[in-house]
């Protein structure tokens, strides 16, 4: 008797559900899900109690309660300038991880390409396969991890439909530039291409960098479907509260698919979602700042111990070459490291369809630094005192 369906073939268990499990069962420093140590605003915390106490406790409206709608298209005007219909033109989504399963089914036929940045949060070739679609990765080639613009034109083909784009870059690092953003512009309008675009880290960027949405670029906003959550930006990750915003039809048809999903997102959090955008508006700067003051952290302690980084402009993530260490993969050196070194960090090469490629993934390793100072030093500590060579 067969158990699991097909679409399941060649899809593993997700690496962050492995390496969880891993430092649970350790005892070691999770540095691989990318988690924070310290929870949101309390206010917004106080307003989900209130929720809660105030009875709003069964089923939401499908799209969304309408203040966290109206929420959400302040939110995009007040960043980007961006003109939003709230009834039509936005959806609740339980996390970005449900708007992008529901976008590439609401979106993608079978047998449609879907252009997709290498290395690729694992959702997007679960929900590409499961959509029926073919994956055409376009890779970002270490040690920079920049979108080669004339890469992205090979990949387009007479069956690409959507590309799917990730900026601030998880797990890279890597803000896409204006000009890296007009040339996706350019190939999508030239192969009349829907887009859709993951920025749930569109407020943790460092340094000089700026988060531009695709969907501000001339044309673009009416084949761009945007995704983001409050996750990220206000740290409370396992709220599981995102939305969905672009032109009604692309996001009809991603609610579409969505209503069959989970049909409505946790009613007494959404009311505290629309606190944080409203009430909470300066919290994601404050908390880019000081994610920069521990991403420097990071990376100083990891150049330390001989792991030299590549300085992320955004997310919560550092990566590090491990190939001077002796390790087959860095999927060896991660599963080792707990006992070695009672630390746990993320295999990249898990994210790319060919680890082995110039410039991809067999020898990198992505560490979070979303915890608290003293976590990190820890952790550092810990790579210090061990022997991390094969």
């Amino acid at each position: 008797m067969r158990i699991g369906a097909r679409r399941l073939d060649g899809i593993p268990t997700t690496i962050f559900t492995e390496m969880s499990a891993l430092a649970v069962r350790t005892g070691a420093v999770n540095l691989g899900q990318g988690f924070p140590d310290r929870d949101g605003p309390p206010e917004v915390i106080a307003s989900a109690v209130a929720a809660l106490q105030g009875g709003a406790n069964q089923y939401a409206p499908g799209p969304g309660i309408p203040a966290l709608r109206q929420a959400i298209a302040r939110h995009q005007q007040r960043h980007y300038g961006l003109d939003v219909d709230p009834d039509t033109e936005v959806v609740v989504t339980t996390g970005c991880t449900e708007g992008i399963a529901a976008a590439l089914l609401g979106l993608v036929d079978p047998g449609d390409e879907v252009v997709v940045l290498e290395p690729y949060y694992d959702s997007y070739t679960a929900m590409i396969a499961f959509a029926g679609g073919v994956r055409r990765p376009v890779t970002l080639r270490s040690p920079d991890f920049r979108l080669d613009p004339e890469a992205l034109r090979a990949a387009v083909g007479p069956q690409t439909r959507l590309i799917l784009l990730n900026s601030p870059h998880n797990p890279t690092g890597t803000v896409l530039s204006r000009a890296e953003l007009a040339a996706v512009a350019e190939v999508a309008t030239e192969h009349d291409l829907v887009v859709v675009t993951d920025e749930v880290y569109e407020h943790l960027v460092f340094d000089d960098h700026e988060h531009v949405p695709l969907a501000t670029l001339p044309g673009m906003w009416e084949r761009t479907v945007t995704l983001s959550s409050a996750g990220k930006s206000y740290s409370f990750t396992g709220w599981k509260v995102g939305w969905a915003t672009g032109p009604a039809p692309l996001v009809g048809a991603l609610f579409a698919a969505k209503q069959w999903l989970t049909f409505t997102s946790g009613a007494p959090l959404q009311p505290a979602v629309a606190t944080a955008l409203d009430d909470c508006p300066d919290y994601p700067a404050d908390l880019a700042r000081s994610l920069q003051e521990r991403r420097d952290r990071l990376v100083a302690g990891l150049e330390g111990v001989g792991l030299t980084p590549y300085v992320p402009q955004g997310t919560y993530f550092v990566a590090t070459d491990i190939s001077h260490l002796g390790w087959a993969s860095s999927r060896d050196f991660c599963w080792a490291l707990p006992e070695r070194a009672g630390v746990v960090a993320v295999p990249l090469e898990v994210f790319y369809d060919d680890p082995d490629a110039p410039g991809a993934g067999r020898q990198l390793v992505r560490w979070a630094f979303c915890k608290e100072a003293g976590v990190i030093d820890e952790a550092l500590r810990r790579l210090g005192a061990a022997d991390l060579s094969a």
